[in-house]
Protein backbone atom coordinates (compact mmCIF):
# COMPACT_ATOMS: atom_id res chain seq x y z
CA UNK A 1 0.00 0.00 0.00
CA UNK A 2 1.40 3.55 -0.98
CA UNK A 3 0.72 7.12 0.30
CA UNK A 4 -2.31 8.36 -1.42
CA UNK A 5 -1.47 11.66 -3.19
CA UNK A 6 -4.15 14.73 -2.37
CA UNK A 7 -4.83 16.67 -5.61
CA UNK A 8 -5.49 20.36 -5.78
CA UNK A 9 -9.26 20.13 -5.69
CA UNK A 10 -8.93 17.96 -2.98
CA UNK A 11 -6.52 20.06 -1.07
CA UNK A 12 -8.67 23.19 -1.56
CA UNK A 13 -11.72 21.46 -0.65
CA UNK A 14 -10.00 21.24 3.45
CA UNK A 15 -10.03 25.23 3.38
CA UNK A 16 -13.57 24.91 3.22
CA UNK A 17 -13.29 23.43 6.83
CA UNK A 18 -12.21 27.27 7.80
CA UNK A 19 -15.56 28.27 7.88
CA UNK A 20 -16.24 27.21 11.40
CA UNK A 21 -13.28 28.90 13.10
CA UNK A 22 -13.57 31.80 10.80
CA UNK A 23 -17.16 31.66 11.70
CA UNK A 24 -16.74 31.70 15.26
CA UNK A 25 -14.58 34.48 15.29
CA UNK A 26 -17.06 36.62 13.19
CA UNK A 27 -19.46 35.91 15.12
CA UNK A 28 -17.97 36.73 18.80
CA UNK A 29 -16.01 39.44 17.29
CA UNK A 30 -12.68 38.27 18.41
CA UNK A 31 -10.11 40.68 17.10
CA UNK A 32 -7.81 37.85 15.67
CA UNK A 33 -9.30 37.68 12.07
CA UNK A 34 -6.75 39.28 10.22
CA UNK A 35 -4.11 37.30 12.22
CA UNK A 36 -5.60 34.36 11.77
CA UNK A 37 -6.02 34.52 7.93
CA UNK A 38 -2.69 35.77 7.68
CA UNK A 39 -1.17 33.20 9.28
CA UNK A 40 -3.29 30.45 7.45
CA UNK A 41 -1.91 32.13 3.97
CA UNK A 42 1.77 31.99 5.73
CA UNK A 43 1.53 28.51 6.73
CA UNK A 44 0.31 27.52 2.82
CA UNK A 45 3.16 29.29 1.09
CA UNK A 46 5.70 28.32 3.70
CA UNK A 47 4.92 24.53 2.90
CA UNK A 48 4.92 25.03 -0.17
CA UNK A 49 7.97 26.26 -0.78
CA UNK A 50 9.79 23.78 1.64
CA UNK A 51 8.05 20.76 0.14
CA UNK A 52 9.33 21.88 -3.56
CA UNK A 53 12.90 22.71 -1.66
CA UNK A 54 12.52 19.27 0.29
CA UNK A 55 11.95 18.13 -3.66
CA UNK A 56 15.49 19.71 -4.81
CA UNK A 57 17.66 18.12 -1.26
CA UNK A 58 16.15 14.70 -1.68
CA UNK A 59 16.74 14.83 -5.16
CA UNK A 60 20.48 16.07 -4.54
CA UNK A 61 21.22 13.89 -1.91
CA UNK A 62 24.07 16.08 -0.81
CA UNK A 63 25.41 16.24 2.74
CA UNK A 64 26.46 19.92 2.48
CA UNK A 65 22.81 20.77 1.10
CA UNK A 66 21.36 19.27 3.79
CA UNK A 67 23.23 20.03 6.68
CA UNK A 68 22.82 23.77 5.46
CA UNK A 69 19.21 23.40 5.45
CA UNK A 70 19.67 22.26 8.89
CA UNK A 71 21.24 25.32 9.76
CA UNK A 72 18.84 27.22 8.66
CA UNK A 73 16.01 25.55 10.76
CA UNK A 74 18.22 26.05 13.52
CA UNK A 75 18.62 29.87 12.96
CA UNK A 76 14.95 30.21 12.80
CA UNK A 77 14.50 28.29 15.64
CA UNK A 78 16.65 30.82 17.51
CA UNK A 79 15.05 33.95 16.11
CA UNK A 80 11.83 32.32 17.46
CA UNK A 81 12.76 31.83 20.30
CA UNK A 82 14.39 35.17 21.29
CA UNK A 83 11.29 36.60 20.11
CA UNK A 84 8.73 34.53 22.21
CA UNK A 85 10.60 35.05 25.60
CA UNK A 86 10.74 38.60 24.70
CA UNK A 87 14.72 38.17 24.92
CA UNK A 88 17.11 40.86 22.85
CA UNK A 89 18.35 38.32 19.79
CA UNK A 90 21.49 40.46 19.60
CA UNK A 91 22.73 39.64 23.38
CA UNK A 92 21.05 35.98 23.55
CA UNK A 93 20.91 34.83 20.47
CA UNK A 94 24.86 33.43 19.87
CA UNK A 95 24.08 31.19 23.01
CA UNK A 96 20.58 29.82 22.37
CA UNK A 97 21.95 28.96 19.04
CA UNK A 98 24.94 27.10 20.39
CA UNK A 99 22.63 25.42 22.66
CA UNK A 100 20.02 24.43 19.92
CA UNK A 101 23.19 23.40 17.77
CA UNK A 102 24.05 20.12 20.43
CA UNK A 103 20.70 19.62 21.62
CA UNK A 104 19.70 18.77 17.83
CA UNK A 105 23.02 17.39 16.69
CA UNK A 106 23.31 14.74 19.58
CA UNK A 107 19.60 12.71 19.59
CA UNK A 108 19.32 13.16 15.66
CA UNK A 109 22.55 11.29 14.87
CA UNK A 110 22.65 8.85 17.61
CA UNK A 111 18.85 8.18 16.28
CA UNK A 112 20.34 8.22 12.67
CA UNK A 113 23.04 6.04 13.18
CA UNK A 114 21.98 3.60 15.81
CA UNK A 115 18.02 3.40 14.35
CA UNK A 116 18.28 4.23 10.72
CA UNK A 117 21.53 2.43 10.16
CA UNK A 118 24.71 3.80 9.07
CA UNK A 119 24.35 3.04 5.70
CA UNK A 120 21.40 5.74 5.59
CA UNK A 121 22.29 7.68 8.47
CA UNK A 122 22.50 10.76 6.18
CA UNK A 123 20.37 10.56 3.60
CA UNK A 124 18.14 13.58 3.67
CA UNK A 125 14.44 11.80 3.71
CA UNK A 126 15.61 10.66 7.60
CA UNK A 127 17.74 13.31 8.40
CA UNK A 128 15.33 16.63 7.47
CA UNK A 129 11.81 15.47 9.11
CA UNK A 130 13.69 13.65 11.97
CA UNK A 131 15.38 16.64 13.17
CA UNK A 132 12.29 18.91 12.42
CA UNK A 133 10.85 17.09 15.26
CA UNK A 134 13.53 17.19 17.66
CA UNK A 135 14.03 20.44 16.59
CA UNK A 136 10.34 21.28 17.04
CA UNK A 137 10.30 19.96 20.31
CA UNK A 138 13.65 21.74 21.59
CA UNK A 139 11.88 25.12 20.45
CA UNK A 140 8.89 25.15 22.42
CA UNK A 141 11.13 23.72 25.66
CA UNK A 142 13.75 26.34 24.99
CA UNK A 143 10.49 29.13 24.72
CA UNK A 144 9.25 27.58 28.35
CA UNK A 145 12.41 27.07 30.52
CA UNK A 146 14.69 30.07 29.13
CA UNK A 147 11.83 32.36 29.40
CA UNK A 148 10.63 31.19 32.77
CA UNK A 149 14.27 31.06 34.01
CA UNK A 150 14.83 35.15 32.99
CA UNK A 151 11.09 36.21 34.16
CA UNK A 152 10.91 34.25 37.30
CA UNK A 153 14.58 36.32 38.27
CA UNK A 154 13.06 39.30 37.02
CA UNK A 155 9.97 39.09 38.92
CA UNK A 156 11.92 37.36 42.06
CA UNK A 157 14.76 39.84 41.84
CA UNK A 158 14.56 40.54 45.82
CA UNK A 159 14.90 36.76 46.82
CA UNK A 160 17.74 36.26 44.68
CA UNK A 161 19.38 39.03 45.69
CA UNK A 162 18.65 37.79 49.45
CA UNK A 163 20.59 34.62 48.48
CA UNK A 164 23.70 36.41 47.30
CA UNK A 165 23.55 38.58 50.43
CA UNK A 166 23.30 35.61 52.17
CA UNK A 167 26.67 34.25 50.79
CA UNK A 168 25.16 31.84 48.52
CA UNK A 169 27.61 31.79 45.06
CA UNK A 170 26.27 32.81 42.01
CA UNK A 171 25.72 29.37 40.79
CA UNK A 172 23.83 28.35 44.30
CA UNK A 173 21.33 31.39 43.97
CA UNK A 174 20.47 30.56 40.46
CA UNK A 175 19.85 26.92 41.03
CA UNK A 176 16.71 26.82 42.43
CA UNK A 177 15.23 29.18 38.92
CA UNK A 178 17.66 26.48 36.92
CA UNK A 179 15.45 23.52 38.67
CA UNK A 180 11.78 25.55 38.14
CA UNK A 181 12.52 26.33 34.36
CA UNK A 182 14.02 23.14 33.67
CA UNK A 183 10.64 20.90 35.39
CA UNK A 184 8.27 23.73 33.55
CA UNK A 185 10.26 22.89 29.85
CA UNK A 186 10.00 19.09 30.52
CA UNK A 187 6.56 18.74 31.62
CA UNK A 188 4.81 19.02 28.10
CA UNK A 189 7.12 16.17 26.43
CA UNK A 190 6.77 14.10 29.84
CA UNK A 191 3.54 14.20 29.74
CA UNK A 192 2.93 13.80 26.12
CA UNK A 193 5.16 10.75 26.33
CA UNK A 194 2.64 9.62 28.90
CA UNK A 195 -0.42 9.59 26.97
CA UNK A 196 1.42 8.70 23.57
CA UNK A 197 -0.82 6.05 22.16
CA UNK A 198 -3.98 6.44 24.45
CA UNK A 199 -4.89 9.71 23.79
CA UNK A 200 -2.97 10.70 20.17
CA UNK A 201 -1.20 9.02 17.41
CA UNK A 202 1.72 11.32 16.92
CA UNK A 203 3.53 12.34 13.78
CA UNK A 204 6.23 9.96 13.31
CA UNK A 205 3.79 6.67 13.93
CA UNK A 206 1.12 8.49 11.63
CA UNK A 207 3.34 9.03 8.96
CA UNK A 208 4.62 5.53 8.87
CA UNK A 209 1.33 4.43 8.48
CA UNK A 210 -0.23 6.40 5.85
CA UNK A 211 2.60 5.77 4.42
CA UNK A 212 1.89 1.63 4.39
CA UNK A 213 4.57 1.28 6.82
CA UNK A 214 3.80 -1.63 9.17
CA UNK A 215 2.27 -0.20 12.26
CA UNK A 216 4.86 -2.64 14.77
CA UNK A 217 7.66 -0.82 12.85
CA UNK A 218 5.05 2.85 13.09
CA UNK A 219 5.31 1.90 16.66
CA UNK A 220 9.42 1.21 17.38
CA UNK A 221 10.05 4.61 15.24
CA UNK A 222 8.00 6.39 17.52
CA UNK A 223 9.61 4.91 20.96
CA UNK A 224 12.86 5.83 19.23
CA UNK A 225 11.85 9.62 18.31
CA UNK A 226 10.01 10.54 21.81
CA UNK A 227 13.10 9.40 23.84
CA UNK A 228 15.40 10.99 20.92
CA UNK A 229 13.29 13.98 21.45
CA UNK A 230 13.09 14.07 25.44
CA UNK A 231 16.76 13.91 25.50
CA UNK A 232 16.91 16.67 23.21
CA UNK A 233 15.01 19.34 24.48
CA UNK A 234 16.77 18.36 28.11
CA UNK A 235 20.51 18.88 26.45
CA UNK A 236 19.13 22.18 24.91
CA UNK A 237 17.50 24.14 27.38
CA UNK A 238 20.01 23.35 30.13
CA UNK A 239 22.67 24.54 27.60
CA UNK A 240 20.50 27.58 26.63
CA UNK A 241 20.59 28.89 30.19
CA UNK A 242 24.19 28.30 31.16
CA UNK A 243 25.55 29.57 27.89
CA UNK A 244 23.58 32.70 27.81
CA UNK A 245 24.37 33.35 31.68
CA UNK A 246 27.46 34.94 31.21
CA UNK A 247 25.68 37.77 28.87
CA UNK A 248 22.87 37.56 31.25
CA UNK A 249 24.55 39.49 34.47
CA UNK A 250 27.22 42.04 35.45
CA UNK A 251 30.52 41.47 37.90
CA UNK A 252 28.16 41.70 40.82
CA UNK A 253 25.97 38.95 39.74
CA UNK A 254 22.66 41.44 39.10
CA UNK A 255 20.50 40.49 35.89
CA UNK A 256 21.26 42.86 33.47
CA UNK A 257 17.68 44.44 32.49
CA UNK A 258 19.25 45.01 28.79
CA UNK A 259 18.56 41.52 27.83
CA UNK A 260 14.76 42.03 28.01
CA UNK A 261 13.44 44.17 24.17
CA UNK A 262 11.22 45.82 27.25
CA UNK A 263 13.44 46.36 30.28
CA UNK A 264 10.92 46.71 33.39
Amino acid sequence: MNLIDIDVWRLAAIYLLLIFPLGLILWLKIPILGKTVIAIVRMTVQLLLVGFYLQFIFHKNNIWITAGWLIIMILVADVSIARSTGLRLRKLGPGLFLSLLPGTAIPLLYFTYLVVGPDAAMEPQYVIPIAGMILGNCLRADIIGVGEFYESLRERKKLYLLRLSQGATHQEALRPFLRDALESSLAPTVATIATTGLVSLPGMMTGVILGGGNPMAAIKYQIAIMIAILSGTAITVILAIRITIPWSFDARGVLDPGIFREPR
